[in-house]
């Protein structure tokens, strides 16, 4: 006991330290103080250079850096005291504060005028808030298969480009004794099924953007019969994507976690990978020198129809309770500058997102810039489904059981159900 209060005494004293400290920086100093939260864990170190560089750079402003999560943020809505700016990975969850205008109006700052227009369709699929820009593009991420181009080249192997190109580089590696693609989806990890060979089996065979549109007028009515639905439009790239996973990947894909996908690429066990630019700071760790590109998953016999997967992995908000709105704009323009994004997406091998903004040159992710920059991309249905709707498990049974028809049917009714609370 006496042990627990010595902890709890000493917890006491340091939180006392940290509002000192904090009351000091707003007071003593005479600078504002705002508290900027972070979800994106692998950019914290690199954040932390920033903020330090701004603060360097005048004397009116102090950042607080919070990587307390998403929950935590969530709840400090309901509270009353949420944080000043966001930083946050832009999905379904996240855009709730967007879709109930509990964020404020960017549109007359000059970061909102300055991001590429083809995003806005992104950002506005999750909902918006009618007459406002609540959100703006930070960085954007562009998946497809990551291959090895020495393994390719070693065998006079040529980059598909079509469904059936796939599928003879895929014959002739394992002619060669090489597992042409390494699959990961253990229950922990099965979003890596979920955000790889699912999205890119989909994304690349019908129109995602206008799917969801359809779909969401449909309202309750999505079955069997209905003008959209999941298991009529997803069924045949859902086939495509089981028999990748049967016939040409690793088959202990559904016990293999993410970091275990990682090593095993790294080590020269496959010649693709369904993993986005995340994955490469991962791979490094086992082989810093492994000669890696990336392509999209081609779904059908006509080359114009590659699209990569993108997202926007970060975005920008200010909640309309942001207790000091307007020193949390001036950092946000400070993020927004040109250097300043540019560096943070080279760091993070992310996608610029301003007009014509300096983009990476690092040659693993130019076979996915490319088709950014002809806007040729879409945005992965799983992220599109409302979190309620267990898409990850879905996606994993798809892949275990004989007959995936069942789960898209599941996912049919999950969406009636929830159409219906609405």
């Amino acid at each position: 006991m006496r042990g627990r209060r010595r902890s709890l005494l000493a917890a006491g004293l340091s939180l006392l330290l940290a509002s000192s400290v904090l009351a000091g920086c707003g007071s003593d100093s005479g600078a504002q103080v705002i508290r900027f939260t972070l979800n994106k864990r692998e950019a914290i170190p690199y954040m932390r250079e920033v903020i330090a560089d701004y603060e360097a750079s005048q004397d009116d402003v102090r950042v607080v850096l919070d990587t307390s999560g998403v929950d935590p943020v969530s709840a400090s809505f309901v509270r009353g005291n949420p944080p000043d700016l966001m930083m946050a990975n832009y999905n379904m969850e996240v855009s709730r504060f967007v879709e109930r205008c509990t964020v404020s109006d960017l549109s007359g700052l000059d970061a909102a005028s300055q991001y590429n227009p083809d995003l806005q369709p992104l950002l506005d699929q999750y909902g918006v808030c009618e007459g406002q820009t609540s959100a703006i593009p930070y960085s954007i991420m562009a998946a497809g298969i990551i291959y090895n181009k020495d393994i390719f080249e070693e065998y006079g192997l040529e980059v598909p480009e079509t469904w059936d190109e796939l599928i003879e580089v895929c014959e002739a590696l394992q002619a060669e004794g090489i597992t042409p693609i390494y699959l990961t989806g253990a229950s922990a990890d099965n979003w890596t099924i979920g955000q790889g060979p699912f999205d890119y089996a989909v994304g690349g065979s019908i129109d995602v953007l206008q799917f969801f549109e359809d779909l969401e007028a449909e309202g309750t009515d999505v079955g069997a019969d209905s003008k959209v639905s999941f298991q009529k439009d997803f069924a045949e790239p859902v086939e495509k994507m089981r028999l990748l996973a049967d016939e040409y990947s690793n088959q202990d894909s559904l016990n293999r976690s993410y970091g275990d996908g990682n090593t095993a690429f790294a080590n020269g066990e496959a010649a693709m990978y369904m993993q986005g630019p995340w994955a490469f700071s991962e791979i490094a760790k086992t082989d810093p020198d492994l000669n890696l590109g990336t392509f999209p998953l081609p779904m059908t016999n006509d080359p114009a129809d590659l699209k990569v997967r993108v997202n926007v992995d970060l975005a920008l908000m200010i909640p309309n309770e942001a207790a000091n709105p307007e020193a949390a704009k001036e950092f946000l323009e400070f993020l927004y500058q040109p250097d300043v994004i540019a560096a943070y997406n080279e760091s993070q091998l992310g996608i610029n997102p301003l007009t014509g903004g300096e983009q990476t040159d690092d040659p693993r992710i130019q076979g996915a810039l490319k088709y950014y920059n002809e806007a040729q991309f879409y945005q992965g249905p799983s992220v599109l489904v409302p979190k309620t709707i267990p898409v990850f498990n879905y996606n994993q049974s798809m892949l275990i059981n004989s007959d995936p028809t069942a789960s898209l049917k599941t996912m049919d009714e999950d969406w009636v159900r929830l159409a219906e609370r609405r």
